[in-house]
């Protein structure tokens, strides 16, 4: 039987001011259980889920701020379930904390090769996991901090094999572009993206994909192999707007 539950998240504000999101994977419903009320307890919006694979389709298409995987897991266990998750899109630099009773040292570093980030150790003690969330807490406030969505309207253009859509975009992060244009894009298309975000200055350049629609003409885009240049105008575009509103 497959067990799956979340804490409701806030409404997000202008700037999707919001907890962070956490995915908890282990068949055991009790340790989820377990670690549901510790991170929740600590005011983190947390979903579980006891079937691994379910779970990798669900991080195929939602993102997460952080990831908890038990190693031994049937069918995907953590080792295979995180090697999926760096080979995909929107999680893959989403920070893992590999659940285990083991500190076989072959298998802490496999799991670090696939790119485990920390590892937290059977019997789940709440003390512990509270400090582990301590360290680990720069590494999941980056990770949300680089999807918060800041609402604004600037011109975009996408390229898209010999078409060319113009657009606004409805919301902006480090991590993507919601934007509202002539017409929706297929799920999983590669486009080119043209952000202006400042007038009489060169559009922004991004190759992207399209990863949601939304009706005929909105989509949500996921920015993917940027160029150095343009990811830190963006960046220094976007952090004031985005820390002024989380305060």
């Amino acid at each position: 039987m497959t067990i799956s539950q979340t804490k409701p998240l806030q409404p997000e504000s202008s700037a999707a001011k919001r907890p962070a999101r956490v995915l908890v994977v282990d068949d055991d419903s009790a340790a989820c259980e377990l670690i549901y009320d510790i991170l929740t307890s600590a005011e983190m919006g947390c979903a579980t889920m006891t079937d691994s694979r379910q779970a990798a389709a669900r991080l195929a298409r939602e993102k997460f701020d952080a990831i908890f995987l038990d190693e031994r897991m049937p069918e995907l266990n953590g080792i295979e379930l995180a090697r999926l998750i760096r080979a995909t899109g929107l999680n893959r630099s989403t920070p893992i904390v590999m659940i285990t009773g083991e500190e076989d040292r072959t298998l802490l570093a496999r799991a670090f090769e696939v790119g485990v980030n920390f590892f937290l150790f059977k019997p789940i003690d709440r003390h512990r996991l509270l400090r582990l969330i301590r360290v680990s807490e720069e590494s999941i406030e980056r990770e949300a901090r680089r999807f918060n969505r800041v609402k604004l309207q600037c011109n975009v253009a996408l390229e898209f094999e010999s078409r060319r859509l113009t657009g606004t975009t409805l919301d902006i992060s480090l991590g993507g572009l919601f934007v509202r244009a002539s017409q929706a894009l297929p799920v999983g298309s590669n486009v080119i993206v043209k952000l202006e975000i400042r007038a009489g200055q060169a559009p922004l350049r991004f190759a992207a994909r399209v990863v949601r629609v939304s009706g005929e003409d909105c989509m949500g885009l996921q920015l993917e192999n940027t160029r150095s240049e343009d990811q830190r105008a963006l960046q220094e575009f976007l952090l004031p707007l985005v820390l002024a509103d989380r305060g």
